[in-house]
């Protein structure tokens, strides 16, 4: 009779490393939003309440309208000084940027890199079926390349 050679069961090994590389996957969930009736000066007191520095504007129904950022509180801050008025309670809409760009919330976090170069923005709303699910920064995709350096991806 011959030897028989057995193996046992074999190991299963894992990756070492499966990073997710979706928007979604590193996008802020939890944002201050706003209003575009607000003041210019209750925005500026949020900034610095919740050290932000800019954020969507949603009407009344939670549709996307706006983005409201220290720039735009610059352009009143400037204004009020030109005028010699102190800065009133002017509203959020008139200072707000109107033409916002998005981005879907399925895309990779390169595409999203290649869009943050191309359009010079710090922040991009993240949509989902028309709808604002989230908002990435240039730093969530700095934080989210340092997770994948070193890894293979394809």
């Amino acid at each position: 009779m011959g030897i028989k050679s057995f193996q046992g069961i074999r190991k299963v090994f894992k990756k070492e490393f499966d990073a997710p590389i979706l928007v979604s996957d590193y996008m802020t969930k939890k944002l201050i939003t706003f209003s575009p009736e607000q003041s210019i000066l209750e925005v500026m007191e949020l900034f610095t309440k919740y050290n932000i520095s800019g954020g969507p504007v949603l009407d009344e129904n939670g549709f996307l309208v706006g983005i409201i950022s220290e720039a735009d509180c610059m352009k009143q801050i400037s204004e009020s000084r030109y005028f010699n008025q102190p800065i009133l309670d002017k509203s959020v809409e008139k200072f707000m940027t109107k033409e916002v760009e998005s981005i879907p919330h399925d895309i990779s976090i390169f595409d999203a890199a290649g869009i943050f170069d191309r359009h010079n923005r710090r922040r991009l709303p993240v949509m989902k079926d028309g709808l604002l699910v989230g908002q990435i920064s240039r730093k969530d995709i700095v934080v989210a390349a340092l997770r994948l350096s070193g890894h293979n991806w394809k």
